[in-house]
């Protein structure tokens, strides 16, 4: 099966590049009355229907943060990361349906953030996109490793600000779409700047990680760093690693040792009522199951494919590897994977809500917005398409063609 690998595709398409403007940005001193509250006739925040706050009458130096996410030309002019659509939410909410309807309106290139479809022949149980798309519109991020390497949040990172760039220099746009937010955050954020670890104590923990359950390894996870949002093996055992190596959670390097993020996220968070996810997903596994996830989990051991890979390590693969090892009855696995993936979707939902800046409540804070994706994709990707250019075009050039 042919997947996109991992450079975008170049036809032609829209310039990406700003010109230096000829007019001076307004003191807020000097200016005097032309500093007023947030009004109708500010286009960058009456765009995003920002709560009223502080901003210039000139629209195209709002001083707002809406209108200072929207593209703000002094902060190109200083070299500020460029701003990108991210569209998040939980898995089986309908992200990709949303990105396929976007992609018939204008050039855009995806940018894959799940951490599960960075995987070679790990297509059914990750639900990666249909060969169709694909060969629509160019994707990076996916089928990046074998299942038996591992891919951190910062190795993401770092390739996919290259691959921002390259899509970029191609004229088209980029759009960040998947349910990792990790992976999000490390490339909105920036890396932290891990301090020096011993390499031989750093060994004796993985060998003794490698043979601790996913459960023992989050609880002891858990332990040594309050703040730690939960996910597989590697995850935990990585928290564990540091927490121990360096006598401060990792979360608080997180936080404390960052540096600059390779572009400035617009959020789009997709969501669903409780009872409609849950039948998405019960779809989706059902999908999953017909598709063949059961042979996909036996040709991959096959080819000398460990059982607890780090590619193997997620939901609906760790129940058919659970199952083929006598583990699990095979009739309770379609609920097994069915359950894991709700929950799983639930501490999605938590980490969106308690990481994503702008704040409790997604859609409440500025930088992003919420919408139901109980609409159809064609509507929704027609409102995000027409938000988005309500957001940029006011506060930079228009894109000139190439030829």
């Amino acid at each position: 099966m042919s997947r996109a690998g991992g450079s975008a595709r170049s036809p032609t398409g829209w310039s990406a590049s700003r010109r230096r403007s000829p007019v001076a940005r307004p003191s807020r001193r000097a200016s005097g009355s032309s500093w007023r509250r947030c009004g109708s006739s500010c286009s960058g925040c009456s765009a995003r229907r920002s709560r009223p706050t502080t901003c210039t009458a000139d629209p195209r130096w709002c001083n707002c943060r809406a209108g200072s996410w929207s593209g703000d030309l002094g902060e190109a002019e200083r070299g500020a990361p460029p701003l990108v659509p991210v569209i998040v939410g939980p898995t089986g909410v309908g992200k990709t349906a949303v990105v396929a309807a976007w992609a018939a309106l204008e050039p855009i290139s995806v940018v894959s953030a799940d951490a599960r479809q960075v995987y070679r022949g790990l297509d059914i149980g990750t639900a990666k996109p249909p060969d169709e798309l694909l060969a629509r519109v160019p994707h990076v991020g996916l089928d990046v490793v074998q299942p038996g390497e591992r891919y951190s949040a910062g190795q993401f990172a770092r390739d996919a600000a290259a691959w921002l760039a390259e899509i970029r220099s191609a004229g088209r746009q980029p759009v960040v779409v998947g349910g990792t937010g990790f992976y999000v955050r490390a490339l909105a954020e920036g890396l932290f700047h891990e301090p020096p670890l011993d390499a031989v104590r750093r060994e004796r923990l993985r060998v003794w990680t490698a043979r601790l359950p996913v459960a023992r390894l989050a609880h002891w996870a858990a332990r040594l760093d309050r703040r730690f949002a939960g996910g597989g093996r590697q995850r935990a055992a990585r928290a564990i690693e540091v927490a121990l190596l360096t006598g401060r959670g990792l979360s608080w390097w997180q936080e404390h040792a960052r540096a600059t993020g390779a572009m400035r996220p617009w959020y789009i968070h997709l969501t669903l009522p409780r009872d409609a996810l849950e039948r998405r997903i019960a779809d989706r596994v059902d999908a999953m199951l017909t598709a063949g996830l059961v042979a996909e989990v036996r040709r991959t051991l096959d080819r000398s494919v460990a059982p607890d890979a780090p590619g193997l390590d997620g939901v609906g693969y760790r129940e058919v590897v659970a199952m083929l090892a006598g583990r699990l009855p095979e009739r309770g696995l379609r609920e097994a994977i069915v359950v894991a993936t709700r929950r799983y979707a639930k501490r999605q939902e938590t980490w969106f809500r308690n990481q994503i800046p702008g704040g409790r409540g997604m859609g409440k804070g500025e930088g992003v917005w919420s919408l139901d994706a109980t609409e159809r994709p064609d509507v929704l990707a027609a409102r995000i398409s027409d938000r988005w250019h309500a957001v940029t075009l006011p506060h930079s050039p228009f894109p000139i063609p190439r030829s």
